[in-house]
């Protein structure tokens, strides 16, 4: 491909747009410096991006192709004819991750279903409503921001970090968290057939939350809100809850494999009339976790089966 003829036509449909090099860059979310670089032939985008190209000049590949002609007054070369649907030279590039930084960008309501996004960072963005569904978000970071009303269904949030934010009711159905921080207000966040591996949730406000159908291994809630929060029916291995407010939680039917309740500050008579309302009604627990409940000597056990 002749990097000289592509950037000219690059630059061609971008100013029949009336597209500054600065808003294209913008909505591929890169620098203006790459939109430059391509247009003057001193690099390429990959296959992935001339899609986005495609949609956001309005044309289809086709016409990046070097058998279409372009204006007279474009500086280009003789052409090769050999079209970019060919993307045999594009495979290494394409499959490269590489950092993507989403700072301080309002990104309400957009859609992110299905992307890759390995090391992204999104701080203090506006994500309200957004689609990530079916997302590889690996190793990202959402830092101070509003993600009310996000959708994280079967997203990959492996090695995800959210600090400080906002996800009240957010959706995350069949998700997948593995070494996952919780940093965040949660209110009314629904999490339904997921798996929590080694997740960490830590002064999380997790009142009116949903947990259904889901499995906790190496779980850690330090001092989170849990209010009323029901758990029943649930699976929790190697679970530790670290002084979380924990008034009325239902652990009703769950079944418990060295888990650890550690009571907030000492047993004060709020704490011990707390502690009273924890119900574990049907519950199987192996030998320790019941050893440890059992000598909190404020919570009843009598419907417990021990394994």
């Amino acid at each position: 491909m002749d990097t000289k003829i592509i950037g000219g036509k690059i630059a061609q449909a971008r100013k029949a747009k009336g597209m500054s090099q600065a808003r294209l860059a913008q909505q591929l979310f890169i620098s203006p410096q790459a939109v430059g670089k391509w247009e003057r032939g001193e690099s390429m985008p990959d296959i992935t991006t001339f899609s986005r190209l495609g949609e956001m000049l309005g044309v289809d590949l086709n016409y990046f192709s070097e058998s279409e002609s372009i204006a007279a007054n474009e500086p280009v070369e003789s052409p090769v004819q050999q079209p970019i649907k060919e993307t045999g030279n594009f495979s290494r590039s394409s499959e490269r991750q590489v950092p993507i930084n989403l700072n301080a960008i309002d990104l309400q309501k957009s859609d992110f279903a299905g992307v890759i996004l390995h090391k992204g960072k999104f701080k203090v963005s506006a994500l309200r409503g957004a689609n990530f569904a079916g997302a590889d978000l690996t190793g990202s970071s959402f830092e101070t921001l509003d993600a009310r009303e996000a959708n994280f269904d079967g997203a990959n949030l492996t090695d995800c970090i959210f600090s400080i934010t906002n996800l009240n009711d957010a959706s995350f159905h069949k998700s997948i968290l593995v070494r996952t921080s919780l940093n965040m207000s949660g209110q009314g966040a629904r999490f339904t057939d997921a798996t929590l591996t080694d997740v960490n949730l830590s002064k999380a406000d997790l009142q009116k939350a949903i947990f259904e159908n889901c499995i906790f291994n190496g779980v850690d809630f330090n001092h989170c809100d849990l209010q009323a929060i029901s758990f029943d029916g649930q699976t929790f291995t190697g679970v530790r809850f670290n002084k979380c407010t924990m008034k009325n939680v239902s652990f009703r039917g769950a079944t418990l494999r060295n888990v650890s309740f550690t009571v907030p500050f000492s047993l004060t008579n709020k704490a011990h009339l707390a502690m009273q309302t924890i119900c574990f009604d049907g519950a199987t627990m192996d030998k320790l976790t019941y050893a440890a409940l059992k000598g909190l000597r404020v919570i009843d056990l009598s419907k417990v089966t021990v394994i």
